[in-house]
């Protein structure tokens, strides 16, 4: 069995070609998808701003083997933001990610004389 890590991924992109019914709908849930809404999970966490309404992020968790890396986790996170787009009926471009691997995630701790 291979090695898995745990990756956070950010999505990014922009809103493209939105209907007037997607575009309602997103200024009427803006509140619910806010600062205060970002976290990541597997089922990804969609964010933005209503004014104006361009940009948009989407926060996702990945387990995948280690040995695809990073590339990968990115790759799967952009898959499932795609479905989850369409899915709801919003148009998007440009979308691009960033990844974290928590593995590998170097944690610096201060030293108890510069707490």
């Amino acid at each position: 069995m291979s090695e898995q890590h745990t990756y956070r991924v950010i999505v990014r992109g922009t809103w493209d070609g939105l209907t007037e019914e997607a575009r309602v709908r997103l200024l009427a849930e803006a509140p619910e998808h806010g600062m205060t809404s970002m976290r990541f999970a597997e089922e990804g966490s969609l964010s933005y701003e209503p004014a104006p309404l361009k940009h948009f992020s989407m926060r996702y968790v990945v387990v995948s083997d280690a040995a695809d890396g990073e590339e990968m986790a990115g790759v799967i996170a952009e898959d499932r933001a795609e479905s989850a787009l369409r899915d709801r009926g919003y148009g998007f471009r440009d979308l691009r990610s960033t990844v974290t691997d928590l593995d590998t995630m170097k944690i610096n701790r201060k030293s108890a004389s510069r707490r």
